[in-house]
């Protein structure tokens, strides 16, 4: 299992606390002052959580479970509910929902991208087949579904709303296959409904369950869906850095995944739609051509001054909050997700 440790420093994007700056680890320290006992206590009930249900498909959501992550939108939660007071049972209830949810979408686009790779493992899709896979995201999003009716009934409407948006997200994206669409609306649409939205749904129900008034959700909502965004666009850059270059691009190529650097150099160059199109047929002889051609555009960089705009507009969001441990917090973690490098 991933310790609370070792979960607040992949959060940060370095290997370890020791290798961090005297700031990080600073602000890892704080993380784990603050909230040690809750996210000790969301990992264990993810597990459990995730073993819950009949075989194979409850051993193929406790797979990816325990093979740990950053955990990022399960500590957003906390910190969002901190702002306004001592973390609740109901808060970390939904803490663990916010991941369960995340885990189902990974669980079902394994299936959908036919991932081999997860985590450093083998997919469950790999180990107990594609059927299996679904059916344990499935099982994930009955638990997540039943957390919330039982512990904040209230906000189910809201959860049923932010996983339409992340079905809609994935529907655009899966047309990617059938049909190539450079267009950079397509892919915003993409990214707010498939990645910054639950983001979103996690700031804003940690707030709503601490009791914050209207104002103050929206300006969580907001942090979340700018931190959401910022997280995705990076994730974008670093697709053309050092060893993950031309690898990683022709896997979403094939699947019909636009990442913003592509979008941006095709736009500049429009030349490079017709390669394109060659990739996205299964030709992977034009790969190392569009990869140069995308770094040398500059557009990277262009994709990293994006994100940087957006984690400033996330910390601007919270500028109403209370001042306190967990809105600086909350404006780190948002500077580290848009400053990583890995």
């Amino acid at each position: 299992m991933l310790s609370v440790s070792e979960a607040v420093a992949a959060l940060s994007g370095a290997p370890d606390t020791e290798r961090a700056d005297s700031r990080l680890r600073q602000r890892l320290s704080a993380v784990r002052e603050l909230l040690a006992d809750d996210l000790a206590w969301v990992e264990q009930e993810l597990l459990g959580a995730s073993g819950a249900g009949p075989e194979p498909a409850a051993r193929a959501a406790r797979h990816l479970i325990s093979r740990g992550g950053k955990r990022i939108r399960p500590l957003a939660l906390l910190l969002s509910a901190a702002c306004f007071g001592p973390v609740s049972a109901a808060a970390r209830e939904l803490a663990v929902v916010a991941e369960l949810v995340h885990s189902a979408t990974l669980l079902h686009d394994d299936v959908v991208d036919q991932g081999d790779e997860r985590r450093g493992a083998p997919t469950s899709r790999r180990l107990w087949g594609n059927g299996v896979s679904v059916l344990g995201g499935d099982l994930l999003l009955v638990q997540a579904l039943q957390k919330t009716l039982e512990h904040a009934p209230e906000l189910l409407a809201d959860l049923v709303a932010t996983l339409r948006r992340l079905v809609n997200g994935e529907i655009v994206q899966l047309r990617g296959r059938t049909e190539l669409d450079l267009s950079e609306t397509t892919y915003e649409s993409i990214l707010r409904d498939k990645t910054a939205s639950l983001f979103s749904w996690t700031t804003r129900t940690g707030a709503a369950i601490a009791g914050a008034g209207e104002a103050d959700q929206r300006r969580l909502a907001s942090f979340g869906e700018r931190i959401g965004i910022a997280f995705q666009l990076v994730d974008d850059a670093l697709d053309y850095a050092g060893e993950r270059t031309g690898k990683t691009l022709l896997a979403d190529l094939r699947d019909g995944k636009l990442t913003l650097p592509l979008v941006l150099a095709v736009a500049q160059r429009p030349e490079l739609a017709e390669p394109l199109r060659k990739i996205h047929a299964g030709d992977a002889a034009p790969v190392a051509e569009v990869s140069r051609a995308v770094i040398e555009s500059g557009a990277c960089e262009v994709v990293r001054e994006r994100a940087e705009r957006h984690t400033r507009a996330a910390v601007e969001a919270l500028e109403g909050i209370e001042l306190g441990p967990a809105r600086t917090l909350l404006v780190a973690v948002a500077h580290e997700l848009g400053r990583r490098a890995a």
